[in-house]
This record gives C-alpha cells, structure tokens and sequence, in this order.
C-alpha cells in the first residue's frame, strides 16, 4: 500500500514538472516572438532596432532548450528509431529497454557534470547584456540534473523500477570507466563517437541522449573535448541567431492550423483539384503544397492531413491503406517546399546560404509534387471525386485563402530578395498567423498550447543540433572532410558518379536515421565530395534534404508513415506496401533532378 502511494506521489510529481516546464516554454517563445516581432517592425518602419536584441533572443533560445530538454525522453520527442518492435516481452526487449535507459541517465548526468564544470571555469560577461557568462553553463547542467530527476519519477510512478536500477547500474557503470581515465587508442574518437549512436540507435535510445553520451564516451578514444569543453561546444550549436527561425515556423503551422485558415486552404484545393480524376487524392497533394508555405514541418501536416483527409478519402471509396499511402507520401513536401526546417538545420549544419537553399527546395518540391500528381492520377480511378465548384465560388475561397498565399510568398520573397533575415521572416509568419488565430472561429483558446508545444518542439529540435556539434568537431580534427576529398578524386572527380554514389549513401542512411540527425552527421561529409566533383554545394545540399525527406517513408523507421499510423489507425506494415506506387514516383523525380545538376556541373568542367 505505502509502496503504490509513492508511486502515486512521483507520478504526481513528474506531471507537475512536466506541465511546468512546458508552460515555461510556452511563456519565453511567446516573449522571443514579441521581442523579434518588435524590433523588426521597428527597424523597417522607425529605421532602428534594439540595442543588444539579437544577443537577448540566442540566450532566450537557450534557456527555452534547457527547459524543455528533460521531455525529450519519451513521446514522440525523444525521436527513437525503433528497430525492433516492443510489444513481445523477452530477454533481448529487456535488454535493449535497460541499455536505451542507461542512455538517457548517463546523457542527463554528463550534462549536468559537463555544465557544472564549464561554469565554474567560465568567466566573463556578455558585452551588451552585462549576464555573466558561467549562467549559460548553468542552465545546461540545471536542465541535465532535471532530466534525470524526471526519468526517475516517471520509470517509478510507472512501476518500473527493474528497469530504473538496471538502467542506473549501466549508466553509472559506463560513466565511472571514462570518468576513472580509461586509454583506448585502437579507434579514432569520431569513428568511436558514431559507434556509440549507432548502438543507441540499435537499442532504441533517444537521439538527442545517443549525441551527448557518444561524445562524452570519446574521451576514452582521445577525443580533446573534456567535459567543460563539450559543454561549450554544445552551447556553441544551440547558440545562433539563425536557430531562431525554426520555433517560429513550428508556432506559425500549429497556429494556422487553430485559426482556421487551414481548413480554408482545404476548401480552396478541392475546389481547384476536387473534380479531376482522384481529385480527393489531388486535393490532399495540393494542400500539402500550399501548407507548406507556412508550416515547415513534415510531421506536422503528416498530422494535420491524417486527421482532415483520413474519413473523407475512405468514405470516397479509397481503401484506408491507399488513403493513409496518399497522406504520407505527400507530407514529404512540407520540408523541402519552404519554408523548411531542414534546410535551416542544413545551413547551420554546413554554413550554406538559407535563401539559395529555399529557392532550390521551392523548384525540388514542385517537381516532386508533380511526380506525385502523376502517380495519384495513375493509381487511381474515379473515386474520390469532390462537388463541383461554381466560378463564383471558387473565386469566393481563393479570397478566403489569399492571406495564407501571401504568408508564403512573403516569407520566401522576403528571404530571397534579402528584405528580411529568415529569423524575421519566420518571426513575422508566427506574429500574423498570431492574429489569424486571435481573428480566427474559436482559434484563441488553442493559441497557448501552441506556443507551450513549439516551444517544447523546439526544444528537441534544437538540443539534437547542439549535441551533433562535438561529434562535427571530431569529425573534422579527424581528417573526415579529407578522406571524402579522397574519395571524390577515386571516383575521377565525376560528378555523376558522385552524385549517384551521395544518393545511394543518403538512401541508405535515410533507412534508420532521422532527417535531422543525419543532416548532421552527413552533410559535412558529403559536401566537400560533391564541391571536389563541381557540383554546386547548394544545389547539392537541396538533394540531400529531398532524399532524407523520401526517407520518412522507408522501412524500418519511415517517420512520416509512422506518425500517419499513429494517426489514421492503419497498421504500418501495411502502410508501407501502399506508399510504394507514391515512393517510386518520387525517387524518379530525386534520380532526374540529381541527374540534371550533375549534367549541369559536367557542362562547367569541360
């Protein structure tokens, strides 16, 4: 009895944190959209801006990735690659279980040790702000000693302790072998450090907490980053201006979603598309393409259509394998048409131009929806088919949705045309759609909670780019971008084979790997190979985010049809079979747009 009411208290407890720290996030991402709202209406419209405001957002940024680290742990934030399925109990689930545990706990301590230690060497104040500088640090251990503290509380509120202590034992096992000085030459620390993550990987852990522990396990391999210097690192990733940009656009899909502005896009796309062949499974495709004007984010309109399109499409007569097949396969476009975030993590990942890069995603994902167009039209009959629209009506929803329409062409031109950073593009995409919602039918009780899960979100997001900057360093203090030099002159420096061996490599990857951990991981490789060939690096870097992105519908892992399982009720088994007419499409699409850049860098070589 004394034991099921601690684990009521803890239970209690870990959701009282829980609901904290998000409305924490919620509050600190509503007060960054105020303040870089302000500062750039004030800069175009009175010709100046505030002192020191760029500097004050960065350290908002961190403190809203330390609060909303420890939820990474579990829920779809945590970003487990699942391998291996869990519902069948046996020694090896048990095993894995307590080695992706031992994950998270030994990544949460290394933080709050690495923080710790980093503070107490860390001197200085920040020159506009006057902050000290050891409270960055801080925040970094004070967000890994909550981490760890909420993994405790939720692993025994749920009765787990087996595996609590087992996780602990291996943990603590793990960090007192690197901590006691262990010496293993036999391995570069890079190579070591992508051992590491790929066991993380094996096991189920989260990826955020695979990064972190993989490089603190470096050490033993060599690796220079002592604690407090993989802490700075770590901060180093997460602090630039240009991250910003990435809550933002998350605030502006899941706003645009409450104001009802979506549903509006919706109404316009059937009225365009509705009366063609399968013109409910165009509908779905042109909605994708127009919310990806705003949202961003893959997952989200994955989400979004799946709970718009699933009964409507089977009440039509598509089967619920064809429906679902039609929302995953058309998600993939929300983060190459931009505004995307993958082309942000890109950006910071590799120092390529953001507008260049929205410009090439804009061109890539028009080709990939017309691929896909085909492909609908090809596997379908006429089921699906919507009411006709009147003339006067369709003009009436266009009006409906033309605040949307220009939302997207201000942000790209904006971006392009260098009127606005892209930080300030997305922050006034979030401020309008703001209003949206406030102006919205019934949008305004939703606002909050779609400022507390951007903010969260964020979070995630941002804390993977940080903790893939040590494991970049390593990398690069290990002569990788040298090797992959080597390896485009073995290949005779022509771009065709380079661009097919990057596609295949980025295939394969895209098989297990989240689209932001291997953007991370790989494009620092694979870049100075395809710069070696002559390809232009942007429009190479457009290839890698499109072939990740047809990646989130690739077994074992397949992102996209994982959460369009979740969300429609098809099993993704099956999900996978239906979505291959759609991936042929798109890998046709890939093979002709990498074809034509290579063409394009063998015409500047002769």
């Amino acid at each position: 009895m004394a034991g099921g009411a601690r684990m009521k208290r803890a239970g209690h407890w870990a959701a009282f944190l829980q609901r904290a720290l998000g409305h924490a996030c919620g509050v600190v991402l509503g007060l960054m959209l105020a303040a870089v709202t302000a500062t750039t209406l004030q800069r175009y419209l009175l010709g100046g801006g505030f002192l020191g405001i760029e500097e004050a957002m960065v350290w908002l940024l961190l403190l809203l990735v330390c609060l909303g680290f420890p939820m990474v742990a579990h829920g779809a934030l945590a970003m487990r690659i699942e391998l291996f399925p869990r519902t069948r109990k046996s020694p090896w689930t048990a095993l894995r279980e307590t080695a992706a545990e031992a994950f998270t706990l030994a990544a949460c301590a290394v933080l709050a040790i690495a923080g710790a230690k980093a503070a107490l060497e860390v001197g200085g104040h920040s020159a506009l702000l006057g902050l000290g500088e050891w409270l960055r640090p801080t925040a970094l251990a004070a967000a890994g000693a909550a981490g760890f503290a909420m993994r405790i509380l939720v692993l025994f509120a749920e009765g787990r302790t087996r595996l609590l202590m087992g996780g602990l034992a291996l943990a603590f096992a793990t960090l007192a072998t690197v901590f006691a000085g262990l010496s293993v030459a036999t391995l570069p620390s890079s190579l070591a450090a992508l051992i590491v993550i790929g066991v993380g990987i094996v096991v189920g852990a989260p990826l955020v907490h695979a990064f972190v522990l993989a490089a603190y396990i470096a050490l033993a391999f060599g690796s220079p980053l002592v604690e407090s210097a993989l802490a700075l690192s770590l901060l180093g990733g997460v602090g630039r201006y240009l991250l910003l940009a990435i809550p933002f656009f998350l605030l502006a899909g899941g706003l645009l979603s409450i104001s009802g502005a979506a549903g509006d896009l919706v109404r316009f796309a059937a009225a365009m598309v509705g009366k063609r062949r399968a013109g409910l499974g165009q509908t779905v495709l042109l909605t994708s393409v127009l919310f990806s004007g705003v949202s961003g984010s893959s997952i989200a309109n994955a989400a979004f259509s799946s709970k718009t399109f699933m009964k409507p499409l089977t009440g039509a007569g598509y089967t619920p394998e064809r429906a679902a097949g039609v929302i995953a396969s058309t998600a993939v476009l929300d983060n190459i048409i931009p505004p995307s975030i993958a082309f942000f993590i890109l950006a910071a990942a590799t120092n390529l131009p953001v507008g260049p890069l929205l410009t090439g995603g804009l061109f890539a994902g028009l080709a990939l929806a017309a691929a896909l167009a085909i492909a609908i039209h090809c596997k379908a009959g006429m089921e699906g088919q919507t009411a006709a629209e009147t003339g006067v009506s369709r003009w009436r929803l266009a009006l409906r949705a033309a605040p949307v329409f220009g939302l997207g062409l201000i942000v790209v031109a904006g971006i392009r045309l260098g009127v606005v950073s892209p930080t300030e593009a997305a922050a006034l995409a979030a401020a309008y759609t703001f209003l949206l919602a406030l102006w919205g039918r019934g949008g305004r009780a939703g606002i909050f909670p779609a400022l507390r899960q951007a903010g969260v979100e964020t979070a995630a997001i941002t804390m993977l780019i940080g903790a893939a900057t040590p494991l970049a360093f390593l990398l690069a203090i290990d002569g990788v971008g040298t090797w992959a030099t080597r390896l485009a002159l073995s290949l005779g420096e022509n771009p065709f084979m380079v661009m097919l061996a990057a596609n295949l490599i980025l295939l394969g990857v895209g098989l297990v790997l989240d689209i932001g951990a291997a953007i991370l991981l790989f494009s620092p490789i694979l870049l100075p190979l395809a710069a070696a060939a002559g390809i232009d690096p942007v429009a190479f870097g457009v290839v890698v985010v499109v072939n990740l992105m047809i990646g989130g519908l690739t077994p074992p892992v397949g992102i996209l049809v994982q959460v369009t399982s979740a969300a429609s009720g098809v099993p993704a088994t099956r999900l996978f079979a239906a979505t291959q007419p759609y991936l042929a499409a798109l890998l046709l699409a890939l093979l002709c747009i990498s074809m034509g850049i290579a063409a394009h860098a063998a015409l500047l070589r002769s």
